[in-house]
């Protein structure tokens, strides 16, 4: 039988497989064609009824995020009298194995024939549990809309286009949007909504920030913020955070510290941990020091520390270093 037999040719959204002859009591499984972001088989299999059907190709990735499909699949006739036959239409069908989808048809078809499947919607659900979306719609809707909605939003602020605020760092100012700010964080909307010095002058000081650290916040705020510039800053990022609950920010400044504590850092962010309520950074600190052994190397930073840092968090640490010593 020629390669041709088990070939699908296939347009963006549109499958056909062409049977030359099939042979009473016969399976035949087609190559796979690629519709969307999956492989697919269809399989036709002949006895008194003859039965097809349309899976992807089984992987780890069918497994864990299976195409829910919307397909019309024909069987047109070529023999005689063109006959056509059409399935109902199929609406949001989970597909994960062959045997998901399989259609029975009673009217004997003999000679050639050609199984049309026409994929009218494609959807996967996404990780976070919410509905099911268009793989065809999310590429567009999703990604080059967002992405050109923040390049213009990055533009707003590095361009200092229609700005109508001025923010005053402790080394210099930056103009910034009334309506950015106060869409991001409550107390910046609450200083615009309020007769507040800050509505009156179109102007917010900030001096405990650098004019770096707040350029870094502003362009986080405005979603142009480079990894570098990020990491550079993460603790006046974490304080300014705190102080204009952006909670999103606050979160990512604790998660992306909890990435590389050294001897050189511990005591610094044991004590934002403390200031700042990050419980995770806090136990992962107190471990680092303890459990680690760490404290031993940095003992004139850690004398340091005793002397100067908050009762309640040097008391913590102690009954970590006696409990740890009880343990032995």
């Amino acid at each position: 039988m020629s390669e041709s037999a088990y070939r699908v040719e296939t347009t963006s959204r549109l499958a056909q497989w062409r049977i030359e002859n099939l042979a009473s009591c016969t399976y035949r499984k087609s190559d796979p064609f690629k519709i969307g972001k999956w492989n697919w088989h269809l399989s036709v299999e002949k006895n008194r009824t003859l039965f097809i059907k349309l899976f992807p190709e089984i992987s780890n990735s069918t497994r864990e995020n299976p195409p829910i499909a919307s397909f019309i699949i024909r069987v047109v006739s070529s023999v005689g009298d063109r006959k056509c036959l059409v399935h109902p239409e199929v609406t949001d069908k989970q597909l994960k194995s062959n045997e998901d989808f399989i259609w029975a048809i009673e009217v004997p078809l003999t000679g050639k024939f050609i199984i049309d499947v026409e994929f009218l919607d494609l959807k996967i659900a996404p990780p976070d549990g919410s509905g099911p979306c268009s793989i065809w719609a999310e590429g567009f809707t999703k990604a080059q809309s967002n992405a050109t909605a923040l390049t213009s939003l990055g533009r707003m602020l590095s361009e200092s286009i229609h700005t109508d605020i001025v923010i005053n760092a402790s080394d210099g100012s930056i103009t910034a949007h009334r309506a950015v700010l106060a869409s991001r964080s409550p107390v910046f909307r609450s200083m615009f909504s309020h007769d507040l010095k800050e509505k009156e002058m179109s102007a917010i000081n900030i001096s405990d920030m650098s004019l770096e650290a707040c350029q870094a916040f502003l362009n986080y705020i405005y979603g142009n913020i480079r990894n570098e510039e990020f990491l550079a800053h993460r603790l006046a990022l974490l304080q300014a955070a705190d102080k204009y609950d952006i909670s999103d920010l606050k979160e990512a400044c604790h998660e992306s510290l909890l990435e590389d504590i050294d001897t050189k850092n511990v005591l610094e962010r044991l004590q934002n941990a403390s200031l700042y309520q990050l419980p995770k950074l806090k136990s992962s600190c107190m471990r680092y020091l303890v459990k680690f052994g760490k404290i031993y190397d940095i003992r004139d930073d850690f004398n340091s520390f005793l002397q100067g840092a908050d009762r309640e968090l040097i008391a913590e640490v102690l009954n970590e270093i006696l409990a740890a010593w009880k343990g032995f």
